[in-house]
């Protein structure tokens, strides 16, 4: 592998971030097309092999995205901030408005490939929302894309137990329709009686299936968080679980706490 001379970066690197450079200063905008392997070897002197790399530096850092038979193109995406708590005050669903809307800001957001279903889930899932083994419960999955780019999946369950003998009625209803409604699902926890008062999450770093590389369209060496999410009652009974996966490259966590 080429490198620089007196111990700096390897040769590909210091490429790398030269164009990192041109693309934070405006020179290369969205969409630009990047100088390709050959424009490199020329500029810089390099082997193939290098100028490879210092593109494929820029793909796995979610700056650049390859297009077959066509060449390297910018792909700059401004990071969501994902505010932990404030996304699930009471004060955004409790007043109609979906809990994304803390998350893409001005940006908007569409939701893709919502599906509800009633499944007899994983033992992790029964457990969390304290149901028996073998109890169905409802499952609502669906994608968000942020400008037309996947960003996040969600799987979210809840137990039929939270409505029992109150099956008709509206907030049962939409709880198991694919539009909601106004606030949310919990916002119709809330009409039924559940509404969430308390939140936990556990957040791990890790790399994605194939399936979710696909489903998120994630660039090569993307990792993924993976946070799972139990909506809780004032008196602390489980009313929701959801499994959520997010492309790292494209959020911000942010947590406030007092000391």
């Amino acid at each position: 592998m080429p490198t620089s001379e007196n111990g700096s970066p390897p040769v590909y690197r210091e490429i790398a971030e030269e164009l990192r450079g041109q693309i934070r200063s405006g020179r290369y905008a969205d969409g630009d097309r990047l100088p390709g392997e050959n424009t490199l070897m020329e500029h810089h002197g390099v082997a193939r092999a290098t100028a490879r790399q210092a593109l494929s530096v820029l793909i796995n850092e979610g700056l650049a995205v390859a297009v077959r038979g066509s060449g390297i193109y910018v792909r700059q995406f401004r990071p969501l901030r994902r505010h932990g708590a404030r996304r699930l005050s009471k004060d955004l669903w409790g007043n109609g408005r979906a809990i994304w809307q803390t998350d893409s800001d001005t940006r908007g957001y569409e939701v893709e490939g919502l599906v509800v279903d009633e499944v007899v889930p994983a033992e992790h899932v029964l457990r969390s929302l304290g149901l028996d083994p073998g109890n169905p419960a409802v499952r609502r999955s669906r994608r968000y894309l942020v400008e037309g780019r996947p960003v996040q999946s969600a799987v979210s369950y809840l137990s039929p137990l939270l409505w029992a003998g109150r099956e008709d009625s509206p907030a049962a209803q939409r709880i198991r329709a694919p539009d909601s409604g106004p606030g949310g699902i919990y916002a119709r926890l809330a009409e039924l009686g559940h509404a969430p008062a308390h939140f936990t999450e556990e957040i791990r770093v890790r790399m994605p299936t194939p399936e979710e590389a696909e489903e998120l369209a994630l660039s090569p060496g993307t990792p993924v968080l993976e946070v799972a999410r139990t909506a809780l009652t004032s008196d602390h009974r489980p009313v929701e679980f959801n499994e959520i996966t997010m492309d790292g490259s494209a959020y911000v966590l942010q947590y406030d706490f007092d000391a």
